[in-house]
C-alpha cells in the first residue's frame, strides 16, 4: 500500500472514530405541554453538534426525578430550583441543575368567575398538594392580599401556617396534574402553566397571576455524576441558542418566558 492510500484510509478511520465518539444519544424527562414542546425545538439544534435527543413523556412531577436518579434518563427538564431541593432533601437523590431554562408564572384560574373579586366567601380553592408547588399559590394568594401566611415560612408553606383568610377561603389539595380538573367543581385553581397549556387554558386569563420573576425559574437537572460530562455542555448550548429562544417567544407569547 503506498503512503498516499495509507494516510487517506488513515483519516478517514479517524474521521469515523470522531464521529461515532461525537455521535450520542440521551433521554430527557419532560411533562406533557411546553417543555416537550420546547424539548421538540431544541432537538434538530443539539442534533447539528452530535446531540441526538429522545424525549420522555412523564404525567406527574415525581416519577421524571426517580427515573434520573435511576439512571433511566439522563436529564430532566420540568422543575424549579425548591421543587428540586425538596425532592432531593425527601428522598436522597443525587440529582443537580445544570442550567436555567424557561419560567412559568403561576396562575389561579376559574371556570364561574371572570374576577378574583368574584370569588365568594367561603368559596374553595385547588392548590396542589406537593409542597413546592402548593407553597408557591399560597405565597401568590398572599402576595395578592388574598391570606397571610406567618412568617419565616420561606417557600414551603402549608395551608396550617394561613394565619389570617378574611374570605375564610377553603382550600382543596390535590395532585398538580390535576388541577385543571378540579375547575369543574371549586371556585378557582392554582395551576401551573405547562398543565394550563395543556388543558387548554390562556394563561393571560388567569384571574390572578404571579410575577414574572423569583425562585420559580424552570431548569434542566441531571445526576451529580454526569454533570460535567460533554453532552451537558451540548444541551445547554442547544437549548439556549437564539432559534430556541425565538421559537418558546413566537409559541408562547408571554405565557412562557426564556430565563437566559
Amino acid at each position: 500500500m503506498s503512503i498516499r492510500i495509507l494516510t487517506a484510509a488513515l483519516a478517514a478511520a479517524i474521521g469515523l472514530g470522531a464521529a461515532s465518539a461525537q455521535a450520542e444519544t440521551i433521554k430527557i424527562g419532560v411533562t406533557p405541554g411546553p417543555h416537550a414542546q420546547i424539548l421538540e425545538a431544541v432537538k434538530p439544534v443539539a442534533a447539528k453538534k452530535g446531540l441526538d435527543i429522545e424525549i420522555i413523556e412523564f404525567s406527574d412531577y415525581v416519577v421524571p426525578n426517580t427515573a434520573l436518579d435511576a439512571g433511566e434518563l439522563q436529564a430532566n427538564s420540568f422543575q424549579n430550583q425548591p421543587y428540586l431541593d425538596n425532592q432531593v432533601a425527601d428522598r436522597g437523590f443525587k440529582i443537580e441543575s445544570v442550567g436555567l431554562t424557561v419560567n412559568f408564572p403561576l396562575g389561579i384560574y376559574s371556570k364561574k368567575h371572570k374576577s378574583w373579586d368574584e370569588v365568594p366567601d367561603g368559596a374553595t380553592i385547588a392548590i396542589q398538594n406537593d409542597p413546592t408547588n402548593g407553597g408557591r399559590s399560597l405565597l401568590l394568594l398572599q402576595d395578592k392580599g388574598v391570606i397571610k401566611l406567618k412568617d419565616g415560612v420561606g417557600f414551603k408553606p402549608t395551608v396550617a401556617d394561613i394565619v389570617e383568610n378574611p374570605k375564610k377561603l377553603k382550600f382543596l389539595e390535590v395532585d398538580a396534574a390535576q388541577t385543571p380538573r378540579s375547575l369543574d367543581d371549586v371556585a378557582a385553581a392554582a395551576v401551573n402553566t405547562n398543565y394550563a397549556v395543556s388543558a387548554g387554558l390562556t394563561p393571560q386569563d388567569a384571574i390572578l397571576r404571579e410575577d414574572a420573576k423569583g425562585p420559580y425559574v424552570n431548569l434542566i437537572a441531571v445526576r451529580s455524576a454526569d454533570k460535567d460530562k460533554p453532552w451537558v455542555k451540548t444541551l445547554l448550548e442547544s437549548y439556549h441558542s437564539p432559534e430556541v429562544k425565538t421559537f418558546v417567544e413566537e409559541t408562547f407569547k408571554g405565557a412562557v418566558l426564556p430565563s437566559w
